[in-house]
């Protein structure tokens, strides 16, 4: 609404001159004749120049009504200074004062008319006109009925045309101040008002002036200022209300014009009412005031005829708009629901009875929120304040609990809601009864399937027991909780021994087995699970004494006999398969990891299988060190590799025919700051676990190259050993790092043995064998360590492209002693021989084991009586030094 910073201020001032009026005028001072018009004239200025600025802040056609009511009002102060200037003159025949407000009329009528939308401004309608002559005739027969007893005894032309043009022009605005009212649009009806009140006003001072200029009555004369200012004062609030005309399309526009029919109505019921009384009281009726409420009855059963006419089409038009619409609704496959403010139904359409389980008409006066599960009761409120607030997302769609009318429970989705009653967006005169607009649909059967597949997801589709992922959500609430719990793993011995002998079939019913006799023995509040295979879970919620308890029966009970059925399917003489459990039990504190109380667990399940299986470990502080210790190599690994925190120590390899050293195993070593001297065998586990092997085994093969580099140099006929993990093999950039160490260091191809363990001639996948090949054909030697400890074939042993097989240090212990054990060294022996491969002997510590190693035609050796692992520093001692006394048997051996 455009700001009309003068209005403020002229209102005051109007109000100001409407009191010095009022007391020049009753106190009959001398210089009202003078002063009186002055005031009017001032206000009339005052007006206009609100009026122009008015329409100088409105663009285009909206400011054409306030240009028009500005001249009006300027014409007004003109007729009011000339009225000041011919102050006490004779005023019975009027004189020029009068033409400029005269002037004044046409310029109201048309600011009254501007205001009408464009295309209202053609023809307001049979309606609107209709209405404004009622209100027209009603004033003017009023004005006729309070001027004819005081103007009796008027004479003479002048007054008797001013008695009569005077309340016909007040007559004239009031009827077109109607008029507009009822065909201007809501954005500019408050103006509309304001201009209409205008009118009324300027029709009391058409009348009083009349009775003023004929009678001399200081009383109307003063009434007539009062009612000067306050048209003034009307037209200036008319221009401050003006928004001005919309750009939004008429949605608010009445389908039949009640305003007017409201008004034009109460005014001639209201001058009916008036002669009625005027006749009950004696006072009789001239013919001018007959033919008008004649006229008054005429047109106003007129009127009412058009408006049961509006009112017939209406109704048909209403209906058979509210067939379409449920025919709408009930094509969709929603239940529409109309609440009223209290959430009380008052209308429902669509397939009530089949989405519900309720008639339209059982629905129709019963609360909602009755009808919804406990739960879900706050759900209508919510819904209702956020449709006020204006948005629904994140609040629907959502699903509630509904009851039916037989007692079940439908779970039904709402899906959209809107208020009832509610204005459009920027159209005003619609009101908002407060209700809600629902849309409801039954979805009990989706919610029943989508249950379903969420139990599937979280269900061990053997067992019916939880699977690991909802085991996991378990410990992760039990940890957000308030009270600690324990977790115990469960992994059956001799499961395996099942499933090779009896079948995978005879193994799922022995783990459905498990999991009753688990689910049996858990108390309520334990949440048992299958974890995989035939590992189980258990969360116990106590300390952890109940778990150990609880552990130490399931020990118990898991120690049996499973017996498959025999071959004739009776249960009697059939295979008895002992079988029975190992558990570890670890603490879940609250706030704990639940992965670390698993990996814990996992610890002291392992310990339990150590100690013989079929038992129960418990993480203690034994197992705490060990998993803090483990933690703590992962995380500082990474530093020792980029840092240079490891080192390479070398072993001699001695040739028993050449009687020196014919080669070197590289050994990684690591010092930790803290912990000391770190096993080979434990940080290179954790390298497995934890993904850094090949960052691991690609430093010790740039060290080991480099410290053999320059023993090359000096003329030392050496071959580098260096360990292979089968997972640096799996990671497909072995040969690119074994390529680019050979290049920094200068050592040849031919001079590198890649040492492999023997698991990889079983699980060797086609991208393996093609790395081994790749290597060997570069002039890598690849060498089988460990070999004789794994499950490999001599097919398989045939194909891949091995030079070397290095025996296990278990054959070498006992060949001494042991005639079985020298005879599967010698077997070694001759296989490497036959398919012409080199054999070395691993872990040689006694004379007796040399001695029975040179027996069998073994010739190349190593072990703690030829050479210990010594740093590249202390290399060169090794290589000079004399290894012929302890291939004779003269040097005594070191056990280290």
């Amino acid at each position: 609404m455009p700001a009309v910073r003068a209005a403020g201020p002229v209102l005051v001032l109007l109000g100001l001159l409407a009191a010095a009026t009022a007391v020049l005028e009753l106190t009959r001072s001398p210089l009202a004749p003078v002063l009186v018009p002055a005031c009017l004239a001032l206000g009339s200025g005052a007006a206009a120049v609100v009026a122009e600025r008015g329409a100088a802040r409105l663009p285009g056609r909206s400011a054409r009504p306030w240009r028009a009511l500005g001249g009006a009002l300027g014409l007004l102060a003109v007729g009011q200074v000339l009225a000041t200037v011919r102050a006490g003159a004779d005023l019975e025949f009027g004189g020029a004062e009068d033409v400029p407000m005269l002037l004044a009329v046409p310029l109201a009528v048309l600011a009254a008319l501007r205001l009408l939308p464009p295309r209202s401004r053609r023809w307001p309608g049979w309606r609107t006109v209709l209405d404004g002559l009622i209100a027209t005739l009603a004033v003017a027969v009023s004005g006729h009925v309070l001027l004819a007893a005081l103007l009796t005894g008027v004479d003479g032309a002048a007054d008797g045309l001013i008695a009569i043009g005077y309340p016909g022009v007040g007559a004239v605005l009031v009827g077109v101040g109607l008029v507009t009212v009822t065909g201007v649009r809501g954005a500019r009806r408050g103006a509309a008002v304001w201009l209409l009140a205008a009118s009324v006003a300027m029709a009391a001072v058409a009348i009083g002036g009349a009775l003023g200029r004929t009678l001399g009555s200081t009383a109307a004369t003063a009434v007539t200022e009062q009612a000067w200012m306050a048209m003034l004062a009307a037209s200036v609030l008319a221009v401050r209300s003006d928004p001005g005309e919309p750009t939004t399309p008429d949605l608010d526009r009445p389908i039949a014009a009640l305003r007017g029919l409201v008004l034009a109505s109460g005014v001639a019921s209201a001058v009916l009412l008036l002669l009625l009384a005027g006749v009950l009281a004696g006072r009789g009726i001239d013919p001018v005031e007959a033919g008008g409420g004649a006229a008054l009855v005429v047109l106003t059963s007129l009127r009412t005829v058009l408006w049961a006419g509006d009112g017939y089409r209406l109704t048909r038009r209403l209906l058979r708009t509210e067939g379409y619409f449920r025919a709408l609704v009930h094509s969709g496959d929603a239940v529409t629901v109309v609440l009223d403010g209290t959430g009380r139904i008052g209308w429902a359409s669509g397939a009530v009875e089949a989405q519900l389980g309720w008639t339209d008409r059982d629905l129709t006066g019963r609360l909602l929120a009755d009808l919804l599960d406990e739960g879900d009761r706050d759900l209508v409120p919510r819904v209702a304040q956020a449709v006020r607030g204006g948005t629904t997302v994140g609040l629907l769609p959502t699903t509630a609990r509904l009851r039916a009318r037989g007692g079940g429970w439908r779970d039904v989705e709402l899906t959209g809601a809107a208020p009832s009653g509610a204005a459009p967006a920027g159209v005003s005169g619609a009101g908002d009864s407060g209700g809600l607009v629902l849309h409801l649909r039954d979805v009990t059967d989706r919610s029943s399937t989508q249950r379903e597949l969420e139990r599937m997801a979280y269900t061990d589709f053997l067992t019916g027991l939880p699977n690991r992922a909802r085991f996991m959500a378990a410990l992760g609430e039990v940890s957000a909780g308030t009270t600690p719990g324990c977790l115990l793993l469960v992994d059956l011995d001799g499961f395996k021994a099942v499933n090779d002998v009896a079948g995978h079939d005879e193994g799922d019913r022995l783990l459905c087995e498990v999991a009753e006799t688990l689910r049996a023995a858990a108390r309520e509040d334990d949440v048992v699970a299958r974890l995989g295979g035939d590992e189980f879970a258990v969360l116990v919620c106590a300390g952890r004494d109940e778990a150990t308890v609880l552990a130490e029966r399931l020990v118990v009970l898991l120690d049996r006999d499973h017996r498959p059925p025999a071959p004739d399917g009776s249960g009697r003489g059939g295979l008895a398969l002992p079988v029975s459990g190992s558990v570890g039990v670890a603490e879940l504190p609250v706030g704990g990891d639940p992965a670390e109380a698993v990996r814990r667990a996992d610890l002291a399940l392992r310990a339990a299988k150590a100690a013989g299986k079929n038992c129960v470990r418990t993480t203690g502080e034994a197992l705490d060190r060990v998993v803090d210790r483990r933690a703590r190599l992962a995380r500082d690994l990474p530093a020792a590799i980029a840092d240079g925190g490891l080192s390479v120590a070398l072993q001699p390899v001695v040739g028993v025919e050449e009687g020196r050293v014919l080669g070197l195993e590289a050994l990684v070593r690591w010092r930790h700051a803290e912990l000391g001297d770190v096993p080979p065998e434990e940080f290179v586990g954790v390298a497995e676990d934890e993904g850094l092997i090949v960052p691991l085994e690609r430093w010790v093969l740039g060290a080991a190259t480099a410290a053999l580099a320059p023993l090359l140099a000096q003329g030392h006929d050496l071959k580098l050993g260096v360990n292979v993990s089968v997972r640096h093999l799996q990671a497909g950039c072995l040969a690119d790092d074994v390529a680019r160490a050979l290049a920094a260091s200068g050592v040849p191809a031919s001079r590198l043995m890649l040492e492999i363990t023997e698991s990889v001639l079983v699980d060797a996948e086609d991208r393996v064998e093609r790395e081994l090949a790749a290597l060997r054909e570069a002039g890598c030697v690849i060498s089988i360590d460990d070999f004789g400890t794994g499950h490999s074939t001599l097919a398989r042993l045939s194909r891949l492209p091995v030079d070397v097989l290095k025996m296990d240090r278990d054959f070498v212990a006992h060949i001494e002693h042991d005639p079985r054990a020298a005879a599967v060294v010698a077997s070694v022996v001759d296989l490497g021989r036959t398919l012409g491969m080199d054999v070395v002997a691993e872990g040689v510590e006694t004379p007796g084991q040399l001695a029975a190693l040179r027996r069998l035609g073994c010739r190349f050796l190593q072990g703690h009586l030829l050479g210990r692992p010594v740093p590249v520093a202390d290399l060169a001692a090794v290589l000079v030094g004399p290894v012929g006394g302890a291939l004779d048997g003269d040097r005594t051996p070191s056990h280290v």
